[in-house]
């Protein structure tokens, strides 16, 4: 149960967002930028960026959401996601998003625990500075969202039906969409 009244029962930032919309619109601009915007990465990356910082938060509901929001956008679907979630050093990945990985792990830890040996080990896998860039922004980003969602304790469905049925909105309207 929610530590406060948000007054539907929508789930996770979602129950949230409709509480203070306000607030909602410009977190949902970020979203939207970050993980729908004009990329090299895929859109599919991103959200599987967000889905594995989410997961090392122990973040529920955004770890599910955003791993259904990868799914429907990577053709390998949510083995893929799933394969991430437990061992990204083996998953079968590119090694430039295996190093995104790498520094999307250390800027959950901290900031400050981005190395130079970590940005130059991405560079070397054929990652940009835009792609650097947008990593650490989507990792800093989910630390912030994942916090706003447990800490107000909302509620995150069971269901995984529930979390594919979120992201074939998403990724037909995307966020900010009512």
């Amino acid at each position: 149960m929610p530590h406060i009244e948000l007054h539907t029962n929508e789930p996770g930032i979602r129950g949230l967002f409709h509480y203070r919309p306000e607030t909602a619109a410009p977190l949902n601009a970020l979203a939207e930028v970050l993980l729908r915007g004009d990329s090299t990465l895929s859109r599919g990356e991103r959200e599987l960026i967000a889905a594995y910082v989410s997961g090392l938060n122990e973040c529920r509901f955004c770890a599910n959401s955003h791993s259904a929001f990868a799914a429907a956008q990577l053709p390998e679907g949510m083995h893929l996601v799933n394969q991430v979630h437990t061992s990204p050093e083996t998953a079968p990945i590119t090694p430039k998003l295996r190093s995104l990985l790498t520094i999307a792990a250390a800027v959950q830890k901290g900031g400050r625990t981005v190395t130079d040996h970590q940005v130059t080990n991405a560079r070397s896998e054929g990652a940009t500075d835009q792609e650097i860039h947008d990593t650490v922004l989507i990792a800093a980003a989910f630390c912030m969202f994942n916090r706003y969602v447990d800490g107000l304790a909302t509620i995150a469905p069971d269901d995984p039906a529930a979390y594919e049925s979120m992201a074939n909105h998403i990724t037909t309207n995307g966020y900010g969409s009512p």
